[in-house]
């Protein structure tokens, strides 16, 4: 089977757009492939988290892949940290990553640009530890969005580096992939982009949300007054609320409301509370196992060992063959 690889940073609660853009693959894939699933505590060191929220974070990610449907038996999940045969690995490839490059990086600007005051190494080589975290299990496929589209870019660039610098046709090149026929993007409540944790509280809905809370966001979505001639076309953050009701509502309860829209009878209130129930009974058998896998240590635990003793197999035979390629021996 091919090698898949992909990462969430543990950065706070995973939302409706990790779950219907990338999750739900993952749980198709697994029967299907060999993946590796991790929680990139690493790369999440860039924004300086507290160690209790370091913690926290890493184990809301965990329960929130096991609730989603990700089997630890059939993929291997795993902490960033528990294999340091990735920091290894980004080490040597630093060796070979040019700060023009580097600097080059369209995130790069976007965070130097964004947060002035914390331009730290770890930011800049972003991309090389992204290329140690696929490399390091020779995967093949990688599911990303478009927006890490010239990492992965880049971790071929470091790949085929270090195949021609050692003269030894190691590291495979690894590509894109969507498993899905359709990309979903699921957009936001704030009526301007994707939904996205870095985006403010009330843009994202969580799938640890309770019901209350879906309501409450849901109805503080942007909306205006209502189309003024029938058949108007919707404005971006009116269209949003009907992208993400074909998520989570049915066929005849989107055409009933885009009736109404098209001949000017829409109550957006309406819109706004089925769009709520429908996203709380979406999300209902989820948020009832996150709770149950919450509270039993003992399993955490155990998919945490049995997911590092899993990667580290395979990260550990990659990291003794590739000191080999570079030339370092025992005495």
């Amino acid at each position: 089977m091919e090698t898949v690889v992909s990462g969430i940073r543990s950065t706070g609660n995973l939302h409706l757009g990790n779950y219907y853009g990338a999750i739900q693959n993952f749980v198709k894939m697994q029967h299907e492939y060999n993946c590796y699933f991790f929680i990139a505590d690493l790369h999440s060191l860039t924004t300086h988290p507290t160690p209790d929220n370091l913690h926290s974070n890493v184990k809301s990610v965990l329960v929130e892949y096991l609730a989603a449907g990700i089997d630890p038996d059939k993929a291997t999940i795993y902490v960033q940290s528990d294999v340091p045969e990735v920091t290894e690995l980004y080490l040597y490839l630093n060796m070979n990553a040019y700060m023009g490059e580097l600097e080059r990086s369209t995130s790069f600007k976007d965070k130097v640009r964004a947060h002035p005051d914390n331009v730290n190494a770890g930011l800049l080589t972003y991309p090389v530890l992204m290329a140690a975290d696929i490399l390091i299990h020779r995967a093949t496929k990688v599911p990303v969005g478009k927006d890490q589209e010239q990492h992965l870019e880049m971790a071929r660039t470091f790949g085929n580096r270090f195949n021609r610098l050692y003269k030894h046709e190691y590291f495979p090149e690894p590509y894109a992939f969507n498993f899905s026929s359709n990309l979903v993007k699921i957009p936001g409540l704030d009526g301007k982009g994707k939904m996205g944790k870095s985006e403010g509280e009330g843009n994202a809905i969580y799938l640890s949300d309770s019901p209350e809370a879906i309501r409450k966001k849901v109805m503080r979505a942007v909306t205006d007054s209502g189309p003024t001639v029938e058949n108007q076309e919707k404005p971006d953050y009116i269209q949003n609320l009907f992208d993400l009701m074909k998520v989570v509502s049915t066929p005849d309860t989107i055409a009933h409301f885009d009736n109404l829209y098209n001949t000017m009878q829409v109550r957006y209130g309406d819109l706004k509370k089925q769009l709520a129930e429908d996203m709380i009974v979406a999300t209902a058998p989820i948020r009832e196992r996150i709770n149950d896998i919450a509270n039993n240590a003992d399993y955490l635990r155990k998919v945490a060992h049995q997911g590092a003793e899993k990667a580290r197999e395979s990260a550990s035979k990659t990291i003794r063959e590739v000191r080999e390629i570079i030339g370092f021996r025992e005495f």
